[in-house]
């Protein structure tokens, strides 16, 4: 699976394009080491295949290799918070 990222200097979006069909998960920029993961789409002909987890992961890197903390405001994104207590080292309440 090929996740790309985008980035304005407010925020940005990963992003999975399969078949025409596109997923994301979009972040606003709170400051350089801080990111709020606001939203994450999966179209309906995309969903049971692991995409969202996948970006979840991919943002889960980013922040790790940035030296940043992302705080959780989506909903997918906080459930997989609260399942990975491996994830708490870059968590920001």
């Amino acid at each position: 699976m090929n996740i790309t990222h985008e980035e304005q200097p407010a925020g940005g979006r990963y992003i999975v394009d399969i078949d025409g069909h596109v997923a994301e998960m979009t972040y606003t920029r709170k400051s350089p080491e801080l990111i709020s993961i606001d939203h994450t789409g999966v179209p309906d002909a995309l969903r049971g295949k692991g995409i969202a987890q996948a970006l979840a992961e991919f943002a889960v890197k980013q922040a790790r290799s940035g030296g940043w903390k992302i705080i959780p405001r989506c909903s997918f994104f906080q459930a997989q918070v609260e399942r990975h207590p491996d994830w708490q080292d870059i968590v920001s309440r």
